[in-house]
């Protein structure tokens, strides 16, 4: 990825431009999520598109979805890895459809403070409920996740009432075991 500090301008930057407070980070208790150096491809999202992680995280993930597959649940990937750029570009996409900053802010993190950015992060569906939606916490899926994922390394990063002003996100699920 190159040197922490040219990482940080160009969050720094984002930021800027996007009229976020340069305290963000530390305002809403995230820390600066760096891109790793290496990213190996998972297979494809719900929508096609070809998703990656880091080894570690790819390794856990591909064992998680294999065990709840063996106890006939399926888990399907919606997200993974994001570069700094396309999760600026999410944001733009918002601001451009004239959702407000501080309402989009509730819903993603800032460039910079994603934990996608890792390589460690998925954003998790399963058949017969809406992608990316509350409605997740009822499936059988959200079940096994909250059940068995710790033994995969995998947590919920963002639940009800977290101190980081994200919205509750069920299907958010961050790789920490390293």
């Amino acid at each position: 990825m190159g040197s922490v500090s040219a990482y940080a301008d160009q969050v720094a930057q984002h930021l800027r431009e996007l009229g976020i407070s340069p305290t963000y980070g530390i305002d809403r208790r995230l820390p600066l999520c760096e891109e790793p150096e290496e990213v190996v491809l998972v297979g494809l999202d719900i929508f096609g598109r070809a998703r990656h992680l880091a080894a570690p995280a790819a390794a856990g993930w591909s064992a998680m979805r294999d065990a709840a597959t063996a106890d006939a649940v399926g888990l399907l990937l919606v997200s993974a890895f994001r570069t700094l750029d396309y999760q600026r570009a999410i944001i733009d996409r918002k601001l451009q459809q004239g959702a407000p900053i501080d309402e989009i802010l509730r819903a993603n993190a800032a460039p910079g403070y994603s934990e996608h950015h890792t390589g460690r992060a998925v954003d998790i569906a399963t058949r017969g409920c809406p992608p990316l939606t509350e409605a997740f916490e009822t499936t059988a899926a959200f079940a096994w996740l909250t059940t068995h994922a710790s033994r995969f390394g995998f947590v919920m990063s963002f639940p009800r009432d977290n101190p980081h002003g994200l919205v509750y996100e069920p299907w958010h699920w961050v790789y920490r075991d390293s």
